[in-house]
This record gives C-alpha cells, sequence and structure tokens, in this order.
C-alpha cells in the first residue's frame, strides 16, 4: 500500500474502482450518488460542504479503500445533532468549524463509512483509513472528526480515541409476508384497523396512486417531483439542498433503483414520495406534497414502500430519520451507530460525560417503545 491521499473530488475516481469497495449496493455511498451531488450543485463551499474524500491506492495505483470525506463548514444536513458542542467550544474561544464529516450528504442512512474489499486485509485497511482521518484532522488543526451510521461492519475500528454515539431509527422487516394482508394480519387488531383506515382515506380522495421507477418518468414529471420535494422544505422554513439536475440525473444514472409512489390530480403530480433501493433494503427519502389529503403521507411514504418491498421480495424497509408515528405502522426501532474524535482532550472529557447522559436517556426510550410493538405476537 503505498498511496494515502485526500481528493477534492469524485471525478478523478473511475466509477467502477470506487463501487467494487461498497460491499452491500448501498446506494447512498455509490459512485454515481456521491459524485452526482457533486457535479449537479448540491454540495457547494456556501452550504458548508467541501469533498475532502479519503482514498488509500496500492503500487499500481489502483484505489482498495476510501471514505466518502467532507470539510464541513455547518452541521446542516448531517441528522447527528452536535450544536451543541459546537456551540460549547466556541463559547470557550474555540473555532469549532470547519471539522471533519465522514458521511453520505444529506441522508441520514446506515451504511458502509469504510469502504474495503471483502478479504483477508479488509479489517487492516479499515484501521488504516481511521488512522489516516486522525493524522489528517490534526494535521489541519481541526476541532473534530465525525463518522456518522456506521455500518456494523466499521465499528471496530474506532479505538478508544473516538467516542461513542448510538440513536435509533425505525425500520421495517419483512418475515416473508406473502401480500399487504399478511403483514396486517401479523399486527394487533387496532393497529390494523387504524392503517386499513387509512389506506381508505387515500384510495377516496379521487387521486391516482401509482409507483414507478426513475426510468420511466419524463423530464418534465420530474421537474414537478422536484418542486414537490422544494415546497416541503420551503413550507418548514428549510433550504432545499438538492437540485432538480441531481433528482433528474439519479433518474437517468439508477433507473428503476430509483422508486416513485405517487398521486396525481389529472396529469399533475400533487404528491410523491422517492425511495432508491440497493441490496436487500429499500430507502424512503423525500416526501412533497402540494395537496393536503386524510392519509395520503402514509400512504405514499410507507405503505407503498412496504407493499413493493413485499413484492419485490426485499428484506428491510428503512423509511427515512426519526417519527415515533412509524412504530404504529410496523416499523420498530433500530439502533444506528456514530464515532467522534474530539482533538482537545479536555472538550473530548466533557462531551463523553454529555454521551454517557444521553446513552442512559436513549436506553429508557427504547424500552418505552418497545411497550407499544404494534404486532400481535410482541
Amino acid at each position: 500500500m503505498t498511496g494515502i491521499r485526500f481528493l477534492d473530488s469524485l471525478g478523478g475516481i473511475p466509477a467502477a474502482d470506487w463501487d467494487a469497495l461498497v460491499p452491500d449496493g448501498n446506494p447512498f455511498v455509490s459512485h454515481a450518488f456521491l459524485s452526482g451531488m457533486e457535479a449537479k450543485g448540491c454540495l457547494r463551499e456556501d452550504y458548508g460542504w467541501k469533498p475532502y474524500h479519503l482514498g488509500i491506492f496500492d503500487s499500481h495505483d489502483r484505489l482498495v479503500a476510501a471514505s466518502p470525506t467532507y470539510l464541513k463548514g455547518n452541521s446542516h444536513g448531517e441528522f447527528v445533532f452536535d450544536w451543541s458542542w459546537a456551540s460549547a467550544w466556541e463559547r470557550a474561544g474555540g473555532d469549532y468549524y470547519p471539522k471533519m464529516l465522514v458521511a453520505s450528504p444529506y441522508s441520514p442512512v446506515p451504511g458502509p463509512r469504510l469502504l474495503v474489499r471483502d478479504g483477508l486485509e479488509a479489517d487492516i485497511l479499515r484501521n488504516r483509513l481511521t488512522a489516516a482521518l486522525v493524522d489528517e484532522a490534526d494535521r489541519l488543526g481541526l476541532s473534530s472528526i465525525h463518522a456518522n451510521f456506521l455500518a456494523d461492519a466499521d465499528l471496530d475500528a474506532f479505538d478508544d480515541r473516538w467516542l461513542v454515539r448510538s440513536d435509533y431509527q425505525f425500520h421495517w422487516h419483512n418475515q416473508a409476508y406473502a401480500d399487504f394482508d399478511g403483514f396486517l394480519a401479523s399486527l394487533k387488531a387496532k393497529k390494523r384497523k387504524n392503517i386499513r383506515q387509512e389506506r381508505a382515506y387515500a384510495e377516496a380522495s379521487g387521486l391516482r396512486l401509482s409507483m414507478r421507477g426513475g426510468d420511466e418518468l419524463s423530464d418534465d414529471e420530474w421537474r414537478q417531483i422536484h418542486a414537490l420535494y422544494a415546497l416541503t422544505f420551503d413550507l418548514k422554513g428549510n433550504h432545499a439542498a438538492l437540485t432538480s439536475r441531481f433528482f433528474q440525473y439519479l433518474g437517468r444514472t439508477l433507473g428503476p433503483k430509483v422508486q416513485v409512489a405517487m398521486a396525481r390530480d389529472g396529469q399533475e403530480i400533487v404528491a410523491m414520495a422517492l425511495f432508491l433501493r440497493g441490496g436487500d433494503a429499500l430507502y424512503g427519502r423525500y416526501w412533497g406534497a402540494s395537496v393536503e389529503v386524510s392519509g395520503l403521507h402514509f400512504e405514499l411514504c410507507y405503505y407503498r414502500g412496504i407493499d413493493y418491498a413485499i413484492r419485490e421480495g426485499i428484506g428491510r424497509f428503512e423509511p427515512g430519520a426519526q417519527g415515533e408515528h412509524k412504530l404504529a405502522r410496523g416499523f420498530l426501532p433500530t439502533l444506528t451507530h456514530s464515532r467522534h474524535y474530539i482533538a482537545h482532550e479536555g472538550f473530548r472529557q466533557a462531551v463523553a460525560g454529555a454521551l454517557e447522559q444521553e446513552a442512559l436517556h436513549r436506553e429508557t426510550y427504547r424500552d418505552e417503545l418497545l411497550a407499544h410493538s404494534p404486532y400481535a405476537d410482541r
């Protein structure tokens, strides 16, 4: 292994070389997804994103390990929130930003972050990646490194210098259901009744509901879908960072790996939920609507996804971050992992203490959630 490099773009790395390091086909760390964000105007320095990808190359200049890495000027678009850490460090007179982030931008999706091929050297390479991240952060004088939504295979590569943080998302697991009614049969009677009622409201709306692959949609349909995504962000007072060009690019590049559940009023798309598929998982990502219809959000974001996963034999459906309301609809709490390197020893100890208290609350929270499982046998 002869070369460790930090790269300001994925443009110079062949897609096949990068994707050969992604073990589970996770679309959110694929070359297409990450380079598309760079090329289509989603990652800009004025948004706080500067690509700084880590690569390890062999003597033939072949990529053998990598991490999707960024220098961040803020904490937007990360979903593992460290605003209070930043505020505390800056009150003490330090510069928290820029910091280093190992993640998939705007994507709270668990998956590999230390990308290596399977084999005897996999663990060695993962350890080299984390060591290189620390060395570079120290060389640059950065306050911290944050590795978010890690795969289980990544965890052992983070030594005691990295602080442990976990949280819960709500995931659905396919128990070899024959159809949606088979899934409903596994639920408690009240939950089953509520879901049927919500689906009935959406079906009775008069809107035409469907689910289509990204390669089936025209550029105009993609523009409508993006407009709904942007409108939803605007209504919440947030900034829609993903561009229309990126949405169209996803449809052309990933094709049927992108799925869109939508509702039409005539020819106009008035609500949509966008999904990505990879490996044995379906990932729910973006929602948008220009109408308010009872049950429509649940139908497009959750029930269409479950139905699709059952039909396609997909084992897991991850609908996105947060949302206790997902529990009643068949999604159970699933632990997610992040690791954090804080350069200053005193500040590291202060953050460690806060994380210990956070962990105690988290376990209590999980027990409370599982006490309200929607499933009849749990």
